[in-house]
């Protein structure tokens, strides 16, 4: 699992353009978005960071990079 920063969600509808995006993207994967947390999580092999930007971007947010991981 990999986990992200995402700026600018501020509504479920936000946390649900971003999911979507993500998943059109990277299909296959499974996504957790933490709205609250300004986060997002990814199941499997490591993602393409370029190309995950590229879809959270189009979605109108932004990718800050790698998150430390929840314990």
């Amino acid at each position: 699992m990999a986990r992200f920063l995402v700026e600018g969600m501020t509504c479920d509808g936000c946390a649900r353009a971003v999911a979507r995006a993500v998943e059109a993207a990277l299909p296959g994967r499974q996504v957790v978005v933490d709205r609250v947390g300004g986060w997002i999580e990814l199941s499997g092999e490591p993602a393409d960071e370029a190309k995950l930007g590229d879809a959270i971007a189009n979605a109108g947010f932004v990718l800050r990079g790698t998150a430390p991981p929840q314990f």
